[in-house]
């Protein structure tokens, strides 16, 4: 397993302003590192839990990317979610009690391992954070919805549009540019996501690339017409690429 670090705390974490609710006074966010004190390192294809272990935490993802997965009756492997920083990982095992897939770490990744029943009872003494809490669970059923969406009735260039601007947008809301970033995700991957076949996608790449849409270096995307592949993806684009 990945080995464990505590060099940032709570106070310091470059997502902090994504975990902490705002407000929060300086006794409470100690409070708050006495139960998020344990960090984990994962390695790429390193799992963050498995399917049908039991559900005792939650991950905030302090650096790094993770896919998550269900694999089927007959065997199969379903991509279902693509996390990034700043995004918590195992909301999907809390009304079951047992993570129904499994989450992996695309490359070197860092979370904090939250404890939910020492993280439910400080909710319950501070209601700042009680309220946070609600609003990631809220901000989780969003996702699903949107993933929903991006899988719907579209066609593959319109499919693999939507992924890139939902990945730019959450970028940007976490304060990283919304042209530049890093596609950590194997071509594989997105295809099984996405519904479509890995050619599919590195064609289509390859189509918006020659469209001027996007440009690609090796992992690297820089997006370069937002608004083009907003209105490809069927999505509006109210926010500006920095």
């Amino acid at each position: 397993m990945g080995k464990l670090s505590t060099a940032v705390s709570c106070g310091n974490c470059s997502v902090k302003r994504l975990c902490l609710p705002v407000g929060l006074s300086e006794e409470d966010i100690q409070r708050l590192e006495h139960v998020t004190r344990k960090k984990k390192i994962l390695k790429t294809g390193e799992p963050l839990f498995r399917a049908g272990d039991p559900f005792s935490n939650l991950y905030a993802i302090r650096s790094g990317s993770f896919k998550s997965a269900v694999i089927g009756a007959d065997g199969d492997t379903q991509v279902t979610h693509f996390a990034l920083p700043g995004e918590l990982l195992g909301l999907d095992a809390y009304s079951s009690g047992a993570h129904p897939g499994y989450a992996e770490a695309l490359e070197e990744s860092s979370v904090c391992v939250l404890p939910f029943t020492q993280l439910e009872s400080l909710a319950q003494q501070v209601p700042a954070l009680q309220k946070q809490i609600y609003s990631i669970f809220s901000e989780e059923l969003k996702q699903e919805n949107e993933a929903l969406l991006l899988l719907g009735k579209r066609s593959a260039e319109s499919r693999l549009a939507a992924l890139l601007i939902n990945i730019s947008s959450r970028y940007a809301r976490r304060g990283y540019s919304a042209s530049e970033f890093l596609l950590t995700m194997p071509r594989m991957d997105i295809a099984n996501y996405l519904g479509l076949t890995a050619e599919t996608v590195s064609r289509l790449i390859s189509r918006f690339q020659k469209q001027g849409l996007i440009r690609v270096r090796g992992r690297a995307i820089t997006i370069l017409d937002l608004i083009a592949l907003s209105e490809l993806a069927g999505t509006h684009c109210s926010y500006e690429g920095s």
